[in-house]
């Protein structure tokens, strides 16, 4: 068979080329094109450089090269459309489309028949099988198969063809620093030649007329460049993941008196939130945090007067603008805020995700330029270093100080994405470079930057949650930044933020980074307390039922209260926190649940406590303290105010917040309160607005407003 199909060829060469039917050219065409389809329809969009380009740069190589036809396809269907298969033979061999140039002045190796590997060896990392263009290999089934190099037709002027190998080193994609990954499987003679230009062809024009590619420089063999046809960056989507939550309930008092939760700083959920909306689609519910979008926005409340006292709480007592039976009692907490010449020096390690999925214009690009932002905040004697991970995770730039700024710079600069997801490994990696630069007297943090997607090495959320934990006690502490939709892992991502003593955000615009890493720095990085919960314990005598509005990720057991074993939020400096109770006074008809007819065994009879509605607790620790103190108030009933409009700027404006949350959860509780009543209430609070974030939230529920009637949603 290997003799005629080689006689076959040289007629080929010796002969006039016969000119075949344009159906026939046509039908042999459509069938390579159906059986290469058919095969790579189901292919996996991985992490591996092949892969992530989807297939379409590799269908020219692959469509063009016999070694694919003769695995996708049988030799006899190719010959039913009488000479086509000669027209395509010939195409591939006289095309200049794929030729590869030698270094000057070399000369052409002579044709040599390499032994093929066996059909149980695996790809190599790229995944592409990289055959010789103008290769035939012969049609039997056997490891000990061949491939014929065969001589080109010397043409005038022609630039010779190199031989090409089925296996090609890595592109390397991780760290865009030049250097190449080495593949024991590259034949020799591939290092005698460079790559190649791919030039124009018209062959190509009439094989794939309608296939949209794009040209793009990617470091190439031995750190050369060449330009290439690829189809547009790594994109998912419908891929997010966010933990299940369960809307807090309306508790009876009679029955659970005492409410405890830890407090949350993260701005993360409102963020997302956000990105959704401006892409004219509503944020799916398990997505919305509603304690998150509260706490996005900065308030005015009253804060302490030292730092020995780390922050103040502010209580206020208003009726519920969407259900005038029932109150509000909305907690404010002012952090402590650090004057500049406090601040600790700062010893940072910026974990940053360079993998495949993070090669997208709101990814790599976007978090590069956030982290330069932040490197404006810092002072010259805090110290950076730069881990990043793909397919593995390395040290990008050792421990370095920010007043070698352009050192910074330059290792942020060359980082690319390319490759699978080892984010375990970066975290270990991460936290080993932290604790070898450890500043006893410091501020010692790992700021993780990924869309969350890990998939290699140490990938289990337990695993890693428990990793964490341990390593929180070492003093080093991890906050997490987000980037990206359609593939972004928010669940883990919450995991790692809360069980190592940070906050988590998420970046989609380099305005948001601005609000995050830099107005908000000393927040970002400085704690004042650590450990922060709050309970409270409601008055039986006054109050019939109540419900905690969000939160319910940071429930915590009453006897979690008291222990200062049992991990709790952190405050930045010049954070502000908000937590926001619906209670139903006693003897109010806006209960959604009847009272007992004989009334409750388990109640405790105590002697009526005259006007309070409860009493709150806030339990915290100091950042270089185990043991915790305790800050005590009661919630007077004359505290409540007549009318929502009578409340401060800072109340009326989260209790709007509260309200949106809740109905992009369903509503279940705020009844017909609308969009348009929330526009109402939060106009009537915007206050300065310096940076206009409350401005935008009045145009963010007008955007909802249409979303929700796209959707069907008349809330």
């Amino acid at each position: 068979m290997t003799k005629e199909f080689e006689k076959l060829t040289s007629s080929f060469e010796n002969e006039a080329q016969p000119r075949a039917s344009k159906a026939a050219k046509d039908a042999a065409m459509r069938a390579a094109m159906e059986a290469f389809e058919e095969k790579n329809q189901h292919q996996h969009q991985g992490n591996r450089v092949s892969n992530r380009l989807k297939g379409q740069g590799n269908k020219i190589f692959d469509l063009l090269t016999f070694s694919k036809w003769r695995k996708s396809m049988k030799l006899s269907y190719l010959l039913a459309g009488g000479t086509s298969i000669a027209v395509l033979t010939l195409a591939v061999a006289n095309t200049g489309q794929f030729q590869e140039l030698i270094k000057p002045n070399e000369p052409v190796s002579e044709p040599t028949v390499i032994s093929k590997p066996d059909r149980n060896t695996k790809k190599n990392e790229s995944g592409i099988a990289q055959t010789t263009i103008g290769t035939l290999k012969n049609t039997k089934s056997s490891s000990a198969d061949k491939i014929v190099k065969v001589k080109p037709r010397a043409t005038p002027g022609a630039v010779p063809r190199a031989v090409m190998t089925e296996r090609t080193p890595q592109i390397s994609q991780g760290l865009n620093d030049g250097a190449v990954k080495k593949d024991k499987r590259v034949r020799q003679p591939m290092n005698n030649y460079a790559p190649s230009v791919m030039a124009p062809s018209p062959v190509l024009n009439r094989v794939l007329p309608k296939m949209e590619l794009k040209k793009r420089s990617v470091v190439g063999f031995a750190g050369h460049e060449r330009d290439a046809m690829f189809p547009p960056s790594y994109s998912d989507n419908g891929r997010d993941k966010f933990s299940k939550i369960k809307t807090s309930p309306l508790n009876q008092v009679a029955k659970e008196p005492v409410s405890t939760f830890s407090i949350d700083v993260d701005t993360a959920s409102y963020s997302f939130m956000r990105a959704a909306i401006n892409q004219g689609v509503l944020p799916q519910k398990d997505a919305v945090r509603v304690e998150e979008l509260i706490n996005y926005f900065p308030y005015d409340y009253q804060g302490p007067d030292s730092k020995d006292v780390p922050f103040k709480a502010n209580v206020t007592v208003v009726p519920t603008p969407w259900n005038t039976a029932t109150k509000l009692i909305h907690i404010g907490i002012k952090g402590y805020e650090i004057k500049r010449a406090e601040k600790p020096k700062s010893n940072l390690v910026f974990l940053l995700d360079t993998s495949g999925s993070m090669n997208a214009p709101n990814k790599l690009p976007l978090l590069k330029n956030s982290f330069k932002l932040l490197l404006s905040t810092l002072s010259k004697d805090d110290t950076v270093s730069i881990v990043a991970y793909a397919g593995s995770a390395g040290v990008v730039l050792e421990p370095t100080k920010v007043k070698d700024k352009a050192k910074i710079l330059a290792a942020l600069d060359r980082l690319n994405a390319g490759g699978s997801t080892a984010g375990g490994q970066g975290i270990k990696l991460a936290y080993q470079l932290a604790q070898s630069n450890f500043d006893k007297k410091g501020i010692n943090r790992v700021i993780l930057a990924t869309d969350g997607d890990f998939n290699v090495g140490v990938r289990n959320q337990d695993e890693l949650k428990s990793f964490v934990e341990r390593k929180r006690k070492s003093g080093v502490m991890l906050s997490v930044l987000g980037f990206g939709m359609g593939n972004y892992n928010d669940a883990l991502m919450q995991t790692l933020a809360q069980n190592g003593n940070g906050n988590a955000a998420y970046i989609d615009s380099l305005s948001e980074a601005r609000k995050v890493l830099v107005q908000e720095a000393s927040s970002t990085l400085f704690t004042i307390a650590k450990d922060v919960k709050i309970q409270m314990e409601f008055n039986p005598q006054t109050v019939q039922s109540y419900r905690l509005i969000g939160y319910e990720t940071r429930a915590l057991k009453r006897e979690d209260f008291n222990n200062d074993k049992v991990d709790a939020g952190d405050i930045g400096s010049g954070h502000t926190v908000t937590a926001i109770y619906e209670i139903v006074p006693v003897g109010s008809d806006g209960g959604l649940v009847d009272p007992l007819r004989y009334g409750s065994k388990d109640q405790v009879k105590k002697p009526a406590v005259s006007g309070e509605y409860g009493f709150l607790k806030i339990r915290y620790k100091l950042p270089k303290q185990n043991k915790s103190r305790l800050i005590e108030e009661p919630i007077k009933i004359d505290q409540a105010l007549k009318s929502i409009k009578d409340a401060p700027i800072s109340v009326r404006f989260s209790t709007a917040v509260a309200a949106f949350g809740q109905i992009l959860r369903g509503g279940r509780y705020t009844r017909s309160f609308s969009y348009d009543d929330v526009i109402a209430l939060a106009a009537t609070a915007k206050g300065k607005d310096e940076f206009g974030y409350r401005a935008q939230f009045l145009n963010l529920v007008r955007l909802a407003k249409l979303a929700a009637g796209h959707s069907g949603d008349n809330n």
